[in-house]
């Protein structure tokens, strides 16, 4: 078991291509991290280097305390997980989670002793006589897991393993991963570049944009405080509703005029109105904290689409400046084309920088009086 750290770790490719830049993050021993972001956010190229495929350009890699930059990737004790499962077709499902143990030569019953516990822990016992082409995809994708457990290393990495298989596959594996974290208690670093994924898997989640963690922290507080405008909308399905407007201030009251409406902002706002008024600012509501019911203060919009869920409905619909997306019970009838009231939770909403980005509901809260 080994703690994971990086320190100030950049990575610049020719022609000064920057994958990532200054780089940190602590992974406590028996922790399991998510790093998620969208496509070239560098989440892949962090994983990489941890593993020692890639050479950080500057920073440290630490893996239970000790500096492993120069240290190849087969003595780093960690085990990696591809999306590309990458068994070996012309071996047995036994060869293939043993064929890391022999190479390193452990005793013929130490090799039978692990791929037996991997394969009880994975449900596959059933399975090690078979090739990899008489498996299905899920079935692939835990031997790739048991010949990484039977290494027992000090450290886990996950390169979007769960990529290539169907959604109710990714749901079942999804349980399965976090089942099989909680029995190894070992260390894991997981990269997705799914949301939903790394929101029920991580201890914590590091969400990764251009090559800079944006925010690391439990799912949580990443959903419900994040810190900038990328943070809120990257989250969350569907994804955080933004408003651009103006804030103005009078008779001790802080409003957000979004040009057909005006919102007005809680106790947070008021206190720093001096700050807020007269700004531009984006507003951000998530869709289950907009409700279509009558009320002072409601918004209205037009319905332009209705998708049914079930249990609930996802309701699309626009104002004369903005489009919305909120969600509904499913008894509630609601028409296409048909005009609404909105009404906004207004104490989880949150408002924007426009141009920085950065979340200014917290800056706000945060120099709140006791």
């Amino acid at each position: 078991m080994a703690e994971v750290t990086l320190e100030n770790v950049t990575k610049v490719y020719p022609g000064d291509v920057v994958a990532i830049s200054d780089v940190n993050l602590n992974v406590a021993d028996m922790e399991l991290v998510v790093l998620v972001g969208p496509s070239g956010c560098g989440k892949s190229t962090t994983l990489r280097i941890i593993a020692g495929l890639e050479q950080a350009t500057r920073g440290n890699v630490k893996i239970g305390g000790h500096t492993v930059n120069q240290v190849p990737p087969k003595d780093r004790d960690i085990a990696m997980v591809f999306q590309n499962y990458a068994l070996y077709p012309h071996m047995t499902v036994y060869k293939n989670m043993a064929f890391g143990l022999k190479l390193r030569k452990y005793p013929r019953q130490e090799v039978e002793k692990r791929v037996s516990e991997a394969a009880a822990l994975l449900g596959i016992q059933d399975l090690l006589d078979r090739k990899p082409r008489a498996l299905s995809g899920g079935q692939q994708q835990r031997v790739a897991l048991g010949r990484a457990i039977v290494r027992q290393p000090a450290a886990f990495l996950f390169d979007e393993p769960l990529s290539n298989l169907d959604a109710k596959l990714r749901v079942e594996m999804r349980a399965e991963l976090s089942r099989l974290h909680h029995r190894l208690g070992t260390t894991m670093i997981y990269v997705t570049h799914d949301q939903v994924e790394a929101m029920t898997l991580g201890d914590r989640i590091a969400v990764m944009h251009e090559g800079v963690i944006q925010q690391l922290d439990t799912p949580l507080v990443l959903y419900n405080r994040p810190v900038n405008r990328f943070v809120a909308g990257f989250l969350g399905t569907p994804p955080m509703n933004f408003l651009h407007g103006r804030l103005e201030g009078g008779d001790d009251k802080i409003l957000f005029n979004e040009g057909s409406a005006r919102l007005e902002l809680p106790r947070w706002a008021k206190y720093g109105a001096e700050a807020l008024s007269g700004r531009e600012a984006v507003f951000g509501a998530r869709p289950e904290d907009i409700s279509i019911a009558q009320g002072p203060g409601a918004m209205q919009a037009k319905v332009n689409v209705v998708e049914p869920l079930g249990n609930e409905m996802i309701v699309h619909l626009s104002t004369q400046y903005h489009d919305l997306i909120c969600k509904a019970p499913s008894d509630k009838h609601i028409a296409v084309d048909n005009e609404v009231s909105l009404i906004f939770d207004i104490d989880k909403t949150h408002l924007f920088d426009p141009e920085a980005g950065n979340n200014v509901t917290l800056t706000q809260r945060r120099h709140l009086p006791e």
